[in-house]
């Protein structure tokens, strides 16, 4: 028993058969190729997705087929005495096959159920013609039209539950490959084995991706806004890391898609080289903890350096910050954010006091503070370097100033 199949109870076989002269069934019998054939006119006809663009001869011969089996197999259960339900298997698992096959050419639910109708159409008006022509009483044509269009509905449950069937397959492994692709990719996996997965999962290859790193439970709806061949890699602590296809063409709108939904936005990459942009998400996410502001990691790139090695930094900023370390913290912090405005504003003492949100008269008094504390190690580029990189990371808030 295949599939779904198990779930339709076959009330056709256990019917009574019909009494018909042996000169009718025979007729019957001869038509049914060509019941088939124009069966499958009649699609092409009134049913887009059946149109002669898009049935190849290989299809409309699988089609044809089905329909005469379908029929062969009704008339044997019609008119055989001591038919049972096993002789629908047969034509049961045709349909079941046949409606595996309408999935896997992209044919819809709905378009396979108008070909049921049709050829359930189809197939009553030439039988009810043979049945007239023969003079079969009213009683006998009426039984007869209720087991035709009892079979037919057993064979499209059956077609229905192979489609579903295909597409719950499929769907599965479609969604694995895509898993397997976007895992190998976060490894690093070697670019032969990337593109072959890509091509496995039938993921159209990007020029670039862009890691986006957020919560898992905002993933879903997050997914919504992306571009939909973005992969999706579950990550640890409950987040999620999106990789979206070519963002490098508006990183501004992707950023603006992003809002308020806490994410961390890694920088752009080759595709086979989307782990860099993940690592440094992560490494940003960590930094940064949780947040409702959506944050671009390529405004960020300081702040990842100089956090690159926190015990290294740590002791370069006490060597580097010295001077002040017999202060008053509030004096140190005040001093500290001075020099760091002085460095960056390269001397000029106005753009220092707007900077700070003070007079310039303040800017010198504590420049002649931090000159006597410091001396020499202002001039030298040694020391210049170490002090900017350490007041670098105390304006990054992963330390407080001092």
């Amino acid at each position: 028993m295949k599939g779904g199949q198990s779930t339709y109870a076959c009330s056709v076989g256990t019917t009574s058969t019909i009494e018909l002269p042996s000169v009718t069934i025979r007729e019957l019998r001869a038509i049914v190729h060509d019941v088939a054939v124009e069966t499958v006119s009649a699609l092409r006809l009134e049913v887009t997705e059946y149109g002669s663009d898009a049935l190849g001869a290989d299809t409309t011969d699988v089609i044809e087929a089905s329909v005469e089996l379908a029929l062969k197999t009704f008339l044997t259960i019609a008119t055989q005495h001591g038919s049972t339900s096993r002789d629908l298997t047969p034509a049961r698992d045709a349909a079941y096959a046949l409606g595996r096959g309408e999935a896997r050419a992209g044919r819809t639910m709905e378009a396979l159920l108008a070909a049921y109708r049709i050829g359930a159409g189809v197939a009553w008006r030439r039988l009810s013609e043979v049945l007239l022509r023969r003079r079969t009483s009213g009683s006998t044509v009426a039984a007869f039209a209720q087991l035709v269009f009892a079979y037919i509905d057993e064979l499209s449950g059956a077609s229905v539950a192979g489609h579903r069937d295909e597409l719950a397959v499929t769907g599965r492994v479609h969604e694995k490959n895509l898993e397997r692709l976007a895992a190998g990719l976060l490894a690093g996996a070697p670019a032969a084995e990337s593109t072959a997965r890509a091509e496995r999962a039938g993921w159209p290859i990007p020029a670039t991706l862009t890691a986006v790193v957020l919560r898992r439970p905002l993933a879903a709806s997050t997914s919504l806004v992306l571009d939909p061949r973005t992969l999706r890699v579950d990550l640890a602590d409950d987040h999620v890391a999106l990789l979206v296809p070519d963002a490098h063409r508006n990183r501004t709108a992707l950023l603006e898609a992003l809002h308020g939904r806490g994410a961390i936005v890694g920088p752009t990459r080759p595709w086979r080289e989307i782990h860099v942009s993940v690592h440094r998400a992560v490494r940003l996410l960590d930094l940064s903890g949780r947040t409702e502001a959506t944050i671009d990691a390529d405004a960020h790139l300081v702040r990842l350096v100089v956090s690159a090695d926190g015990d290294a930094l740590a002791d370069l900023r006490t060597r580097a910050l010295e001077p002040m370390s017999g202060l008053r913290p509030a004096v140190a912090a005040r001093l500290a954010a001075t020099l760091r405005s002085w460095m960056v504003h390269e001397g000029h003492r106005d753009r220092v006091a707007a900077d700070l949100g003070v007079h310039p008269q303040t800017v010198r008094y504590r420049m002649n503070q931090i000159r006597e504390l410091f001396g020499e190690r202002l001039e030298r580029t040694d020391d210049r370097v170490e002090l900017v990189i350490a007041l670098a990371w105390a304006a990054s808030g992963d330390a407080p100033a001092m």
